[in-house]
């Protein structure tokens, strides 16, 4: 099963559908990781109902980096920002389905912590802080 999910991660990778930017956007967050230099940029659009209709992600960074981006983009969208807020890491790491380290596991995270960050309104927020 680990084979499937490791398949996955390569293709959501190689082929982000959830790369790019939104230009207007009602809200755009980055940040990166300091101990490896991956990079990840989240722009959203939210409708009057604040529901998610649109979400992309850019940047640069390993596979896991990228590839919890895209798959984290794609299962936002038509959420509203409330339950985006509550989402815990166990979400991302579902989406991948493999287990991580800890070094890989903040590479996978990133992109939880820009989303949730910017979200919040809160610029270099910790990772204890958001329970992710």
């Amino acid at each position: 099963m680990d084979d499937f999910y490791r398949e996955l991660i390569v293709e959501h990778y190689k082929n982000p559908a959830y790369k790019g930017t939104l230009d207007p956007n009602d809200f755009t967050y980055e940040d990166e990781n300091p101990l490896c230099g991956d990079h990840i940029r989240v722009d959203l659009r939210i409708d009057e109902n604040q529901i998610i209709t649109e979400a992309v992600f850019s940047g640069h960074g390993c596979a896991i980096s990228q590839a919890s981006a895209d798959l984290l983009m794609e299962s936002i969208i038509g959420k509203p920002m409330d339950e985006v807020k509550n989402m815990t890491k166990e979400t991302v790491l579902e989406l991948l389905g493999i287990e991580l380290g800890p070094v890989r596991l903040k590479c996978a995270l990133l992109s939880l912590k820009v989303l949730k960050a910017g979200l919040y309104g809160i610029g270099n927020i910790e990772e204890e802080l958001l329970e992710i």
